[in-house]
């Protein structure tokens, strides 16, 4: 039992690993299938290739110019709705409560395209938008925070200086597409550059073709219209990406599948640990049955008849430590997805990949036959007068 632990806590921590990961898998793809295959998003600054990118993405290469342009049909003829997005983090005031929350400037299609509507209260109109007025929608949690179960529709709720005027709560939400709309403050995106932000730019422009099939000619439009209007003409210098739903998951299953079978890759290196418990183990055990092995190579047992046995006992002992590890992993990993589901308020899937329980089994079989082939092979060799004579 100790000498199959190492084993067993190997398999159980790769069973975990990639169990884990496929359901994070899911449930980030789950979130990217949120808003639609028809999704198109704007990004400004070049495309990040690695982390020291990131910041190129804060730029102001989207204005008023650019929205415009792209809103004109003969420049991306099948663009159905097209929406800025201005975002950041503020300190929201009620009175003696305060919330960080969310800033999310967009216009009144957010709703149709995140699927989300105030339960209480409406949301703002295009007027408003135009207009610049000082309204907004809150998530469940800012109202919780600053309101506790009191309405919170037509109070004011304090901003950089700013009065703003709650007209609708939505309900919980949780996230959609790595936005958790129950943490944020939705108001137009007009106000939110000028009052809030102090800025002229938007930090996402997103445009919904018209039908799915579009999406591809819809992007090359975009970028066409973009680059005329940046006088670009080496398509490397771009200070602007366009991204597709179907291009994030793409990106986000190649990562996440990466990254779980790294993680993998670092516990199985308990493995050698557990494999060298078995050699060392079945070297004892070579060493105390001496006898046993002379008095079968004396009734005519073969060199490759004992190796054979050996090497199927190691054998033995790392496929039951794997049968263990895959049982125990599972089950581990069953649990965990309970928990998380409750704690993120999301569905986390509970995923067992078939590939993770060949993977156990392979591996620890595999293991049983490296560190097992030394043992049996010094038994093998074993004189069978030297081993009858034993004490």
């Amino acid at each position: 039992m100790l000498t199959i632990l190492g084993i067993v806590i190997g398999i159980t921590s790769i069973i975990l690993v990639m169990s884990l990961g496929a359901g994070a898998q899911e449930l980030i793809l789950g979130q990217i299938k949120g808003i639609g295959s028809r999704v198109i998003a704007i990004v400004p600054g070049r495309q990040p290739k690695g982390p020291a990118d990131i910041v190129s993405t804060f730029t102001d290469a989207l204005k008023l110019r650019e929205l415009d342009a792209l809103s004109r049909k003969v420049n991306v003829p099948h663009a159905q709705t097209i929406m800025p997005i201005v975002f950041g983090s503020e300190a929201l005031a009620v009175g003696n409560d305060t919330y960080r929350a969310t800033i999310f400037g967009a216009t009144p299609l957010f709703t149709t395209l995140y699927d989300i509507y105030p339960a209480d209260g409406r949301t703002f109109s295009d007027e408003e938008v135009r207009g610049y007025v000082p309204v907004a929608v809150i998530g469940s949690k800012v109202k919780k925070e600053l309101f506790g179960e009191s309405d919170a529709v037509g109070q004011i709720i304090r901003v950089n200086g700013i009065n703003i005027r709650v007209i609708g709560t939505i309900p919980a939400k949780g996230q959609v597409s790595f936005v958790n709309f129950d943490e944020m403050m939705i108001m137009p995106y007009t106000t939110a550059q000028r009052s809030i932000f102090a800025i002229k730019h938007y930090n996402r422009i997103v445009v919904q073709a018209d039908k799915e099939e579009n999406v591809l000619s819809t992007v090359e439009d975009i970028k066409i219209t973009l680059r005329n209007l940046h006088n670009i003409t080496d398509t490397t210098k771009d200070d602007f990406f366009v991204e597709t739903q179907a291009e994030a998951l793409d990106t986000v299953s190649t990562i996440t599948n990466a990254l779980t079978l790294f993680l993998a890759a670092i516990a199985a290196i308990s493995l050698i640990v557990g494999g060298i418990g078995i050699m060392n183990i079945m070297l004892v055990s070579v060493t105390e049955r001496t006898r046993e092995i002379g008095l079968r190579k004396a009734i005519g047992a073969t060199e490759r008849e004992i190796l054979t046995q050996f090497l199927f006992e190691a054998v033995i002992l790392t496929g039951i430590g794997g049968v263990v590890g895959i049982l125990l992993g599972g089950s581990l990993s069953f649990i965990i997805s309970i928990i998380l589901t409750r704690q993120l308020g999301q569905p986390w899937l509970f995923s067992l990949p078939i590939s993770a329980v060949l993977l156990g089994i392979g591996v620890s079989a595999g293991v049983g036959l490296l560190f097992g082939i030394y043992p049996a092979r010094q038994a093998s060799l074993k004189s069978p007068m030297e081993a009858l004579r034993y004490e």
